[in-house]
């Protein structure tokens, strides 16, 4: 065993499978060639007096939406669109509304074609998430409020979820 460890030390761990695909894994690429803030809203309604502090934690709606649009032949645009709302009482006292569309440019190439929608709407948007996750946080904390840190997302159950819909859209329109 050790002499298996000691000869995968010299190449970073990786084993050569010996058959051929080696160039086949080494040329699939996926690469963020730069992040933007699209749109970017922040609203807070009542303020001054929502500003002032309260017995009870508002309720937090956050909505994700993942969108992805082809460039060109290896690099896409992928734009994560997050909405959270703070407010007591089913909106009737909003204490902010932000809305955010982060996205990113990435080169993908190499990989089989049946992998492209997984990169695109499971592996970019969990990219992206970390830095519109932090600018999420600092328009609530600039805006007088507590920094709204948001979970992190399933962006792999958000992409089933939307395959099922996807499907069941169309055995209705196939009826």
């Amino acid at each position: 065993m050790a002499d298996t460890d000691a000869k995968n030390e010299g190449n970073g761990g990786a084993q050569k499978a010996g058959n051929g695909n080696d160039q086949a894994a080494q040329a699939a690429a996926l690469r963020v060639l730069t992040q933007y803030v699209k749109d970017l809203s922040f609203e807070s309604p009542g303020a001054p007096q929502s500003l002032r502090g309260r017995d009870k934690a508002p309720a937090i709606s956050i909505n994700v939406n993942v969108n992805a649009n082809p460039i060109s032949e290896k690099e896409f645009d992928v734009l994560l669109s997050l909405n959270a709302q703070a407010s007591f009482e089913k909106d009737k006292d909003v204490l902010f509304n932000i809305e955010l569309v982060y996205g990113g440019v990435f080169h993908i190439e190499g990989f089989p074609q049946e992998h492209m929608l997984p990169i695109l709407f499971i592996e970019c948007p969990r990219l992206l998430f970390p830095f519109a996750r932090q600018i999420i946080a600092e328009c609530s904390r600039n805006g007088g409020f507590p920094p709204l840190m948001i979970d992190p997302i399933d962006f792999a159950q958000m992409f089933q979820q939307r395959m099922a819909e996807e499907q069941a859209r169309q055995k209705v329109q196939a009826t």
